[in-house]
């Protein structure tokens, strides 16, 4: 199930319809079968599809006339099972500051955290009306994937996508721009979603084998990592509030956050820089052109 493009599809309306049913039947089957793979593994993969459907929705934005439609309808369907994310995460996050910092700390001491938020994931995991939220965000995908076959674009080739293209990636170097200024992780946060935007268009357009291209995709997915990381920090910090640990672990731990997420907005903001100094109308050349050999090749 390929999230990418293919200059082999008949046509773009093809590929386009192609890569949605993918994803949204990967979704399906993923709420379906959680007792096989785990609840919150089938949540985090469900909501996932929805997110890199909404990506590929984006960049056909200029094309397709049901875009604000499907796009508020993936968004719904993945929210009804936000929380269930939250509770992972913050186990994540831990694990990620013991790796790095853990042989500098007496890592037993803050054992009784990770238990917490073990807890706490196991419970969200039985909560009362998860089977019923699973169901209704199975029922929404299954909804938009009987619309898919209807789907159609008013333009075709770079035309189709050109306008999303130009646009998200434009979004996404003024939220940087934003965000080099506050610091905020609220503007941290959205320059990261704004990044990812782009890294699933690069994505998509990945069989098109341009260098140029591939390497803007390498470099969007790791600053997604990177600001994935801090934004999932700044969500960790409340977490600290309600903690089993005694005062001074809590304290170390706070300025730990504080570091790691200083390292990591001095390594964002260098991928940025890299990522998303050409302007606008270069990468609509770049991509422009690229598209262009691909479709000559095949």
């Amino acid at each position: 199930m390929t999230y990418t493009l293919d200059a082999t599809d008949t046509d773009l309306v093809h590929g386009f319809r192609r890569v949605a049913a993918d994803q949204l039947d990967a979704g399906i089957a993923s709420l379906g079968g959680a007792g096989d793979i785990g609840i919150h593994e089938a949540v985090h993969d469900a909501r996932k599809r929805c997110k890199k459907l909404r990506g590929m929705l984006r960049l056909f934005r200029g094309s397709f006339p049901d875009y604000k439609v499907e796009n508020a309808a993936l968004r719904d369907a993945a929210r009804l099972l936000s929380d269930l994310r939250d509770s992972t995460a913050v186990i994540e996050t831990y694990d990620r500051l013991m790796e790095r910092y853990g042989a500098l700390l007496e890592r037993s001491a803050f054992a009784p955290l990770r238990a917490s938020f073990t807890r706490d994931r196991t419970a969200s995991g039985e909560a009362g009306d998860l089977s019923d939220r699973m169901a209704a965000m199975c029922e929404a995908l299954e909804a938009i994937r009987g619309r898919v076959e209807t789907w159609t674009l008013e333009k075709g080739g770079f035309k189709a996508i050109e306008d999303g293209l130009v646009r998200s990636y434009d979004r996404a170097r003024a939220a940087m721009d934003v965000a080099d200024d506050s610091r905020d992780p609220a503007d941290m946060h959205e320059w990261r979603k704004r990044v990812k935007y782009h890294w699933y268009h690069m994505r998509l357009l990945s069989d098109a084998r341009s260098d140029v291209l591939l390497a803007r995709e390498a470099t969007a997915d790791r600053l997604s990592d990177v600001l994935g990381d801090h934004h999932d920090l700044e969500a960790f910090l409340p977490r600290l509030e309600t903690s089993p640990l005694a005062d001074d672990a809590v304290r170390l731990l706070r300025g730990l956050v504080s570091e790691e997420q200083g390292r990591l907005e001095l390594e964002a903001f260098t991928l940025g820089q890299a990522l998303l100094s050409p302007k606008p109308k270069m990468l609509a050349k770049e991509v422009r052109q690229a598209v262009r050999t691909w479709y000559a090749a095949a």
